[in-house]
């Protein structure tokens, strides 16, 4: 049974955004091609709004502390904050009115509107809805490190059976207005429907029966 992930179910607004030429894409294929698909964008940015030097592109409302660290392809949208000891690579985009909070690392993501990283989080690989928050510490792992087949998989659905991606790193696709507590972790392979809930300090491996 194939893949069927509308991305549009998960983010409202993934339509009507710049990324909407790769609607029928898989979250997972986004993420690997995140470096390029950033270049693009950013060959498309008015100059007039952003200040654009090498492949970094920073909308001229957004506000970038002393000593965060912001590594290309990366556009970051307006009246975003990124605080200090932030650290995003990998090739990123990020939407209007986001927060990448103290020592946040962001890697090969995409950011929709209104989404606020904390503190002290880690994000690899992944698509984040509108409106989402990540409290301090909490973690959206990419990688199966604890296992030798690296291959990752998600679940066909909710209860649905185990597809591979044919990757080996994807972190999760995240919904609008989802809430991810304080020290979570969410196990690579997450497809989180808009407005779910993770526990503080719990664990959401979707590899796992009844761990939706």
């Amino acid at each position: 049974m194939p893949h069927a992930i509308d991305l549009a179910s998960y983010i409202a607004g993934f339509a009507a955004s710049p990324l909407a030429r790769w609607r029928a894409s898989m979250p997972w294929e986004l993420a690997m091609q995140a470096p390029n698909i950033v270049r693009r964008l950013l060959a498309e940015l008015p100059d007039e709004e952003y200040a654009i030097k090498g492949d970094i592109a920073i909308h001229r409302s957004a506000r970038v502390e002393a000593a965060a660290v912001l590594k290309g392809p990366l556009i970051l949208g307006a009246d975003c904050l990124v605080a200090a000891g932030a650290y995003l690579r990998g090739g990123n985009w990020i939407d209007a009115r986001c927060t990448v909070g103290p020592g946040t690392e962001l890697k090969s993501s995409f950011v929709f509107a209104g989404t606020a990283l904390a503190h002290f989080n880690f994000v690899g690989d992944s698509v984040i809805g509108a409106g989402v928050n990540m409290e301090a510490g909490s973690i959206v792992c990419n990688h199966r490190n604890e296992r030798a087949a690296k291959e990752i998989f998600v679940r066909s659905g909710e209860g649905g059976a185990l597809q591979p991606t044919g990757c080996e790193k994807f972190g999760a696709l995240i919904g609008d207005g989802a809430r991810i507590g304080a020290n979570a972790v969410v196990a690579p392979g997450a497809l989180l429907r808009p407005g779910h809930i993770v526990g503080r300090a719990s664990l959401l491996d979707q590899e796992l029966p009844g761990r939706e």
